[in-house]
């Protein structure tokens, strides 16, 4: 089983939390404009020379469906090669996650619907369907690739666009059944930005109540202005790991007004701020953010630290970067 979520790092050395940047991934999937190749590797070597130590880099998907990720398997096979980098790939079915196998990703992520509209409407699969393409999923992995992690994360857990209010029953209904089909990890997912503090910190509450050590990521949406509020609320109740987006590119092209990541400048900000190392240089993030700008001309970009800069006087600790 893979490294656990909510917990802290034991180590000394050891961030406090750890930031897993989606942006290569969640944030081209929901452009119109597709990065270049060069440009995709040359944003992915600025986030892991920042001190990005988790990236989502693509999804494998049909290229006729999402052409930004024509070039996965590229992508893959050129982070792999990044010293401590641990690379993510997210895989919607079987297929997708033997080619993500086949490229050699260390971690496959898939996505699963707490709403049964939105599972049909994301992968046109009900939501056991998906409990079963996972159980399928991790059997591949252990007959090939027992070291690979992989993580069922719950899409829309905190509310639908489509369907609207989502039981938080369900939710933990479909955390164990993920767990018992073998997943290591089950993290939560503001896909639509519906969610609010009190209602973050009661559903991871309930998350590691059912599941216990499989509990994992925070991946909340700032779509209604309470994505880095829902954070804190997260790392209140336990998270240690928190999804983000460099310059808060991203949104699921089929949850309809779900756009908005958590900008990872301004997470890394507030943790840092509060004391709270996250191991990530924000000077050098902001190399990073000027390879996307340059590489997709026009397509809007998020942030209120790299708007505002930092404070007067504000200086990361040495030890964290």
């Amino acid at each position: 089983m893979v490294e656990t979520c909510m917990n802290r790092p034991t180590s000394g050395a050891r961030p406090d939390v750890l930031i897993s940047e989606c942006g290569p991934r969640d944030g081209l999937q929901s452009i119109d404009a597709i990065m270049a190749t060069a440009d995709k590797m040359r944003w992915i070597d600025a986030l892991h020379a920042g001190g990005l130590r988790e990236i989502e880099v693509c999804s494998f998907v049909p290229a006729r469906l999402l052409p930004q990720m024509a070039d996965a398997a590229e992508i893959v096979r050129h982070a792999i090669e990044l010293p401590g980098l641990t690379v993510l790939a997210l895989a919607p079915n079987l297929r997708g996650a033997e080619a993500a196998l086949e490229a050699g990703a260390h971690k496959i992520t898939i996505p699963v619907s707490a709403s049964e509209a939105h599972s049909l409407a994301n992968v046109r699969k009900t939501r056991n369907q998906m409990i079963d393409e996972v159980g399928r999923i991790v059997d591949l992995r252990n007959a090939r690739a027992p070291h690979v992690g992989i993580e069922a994360n719950i899409s829309v857990a905190f509310g639908c666009s489509i369907q609207g209010i989502v039981p938080e029953n369900d939710v933990i209904w479909l955390a164990r059944e993920l767990s018992a089909a073998g997943a290591d990890e089950t993290g939560l997912s503001d896909t639509t930005g519906y969610g609010n503090p009190a209602q973050t910190t009661r559903l991871f509450g309930q998350l590691r109540a059912a599941i216990g050590e499989r509990a994992g990521a925070a991946h909340m949406h700032n779509t209604r202005g309470l994505g880095l509020a829902n954070c804190f609320a997260a790392y209140e109740a336990g998270v240690r790991v928190f999804d983000s987006s460099l310059c808060g590119l991203g949104g699921c092209p089929y949850a309809p007004g779900a756009s908005g990541n958590v900008v990872t400048e301004d997470l890394v900000f507030m943790f840092e701020s509060m004391g709270i190392s996250t191991g990530i240089d924000l000077g050098k993030l902001n190399l990073a953010r000027a390879i996307v700008t340059e590489s997709l001309p026009g397509v809007p970009v998020y942030g209120m630290v790299p708007e505002a800069g930092l404070p007067k006087g504000f200086v990361q600790e040495s030890r964290n970067v």
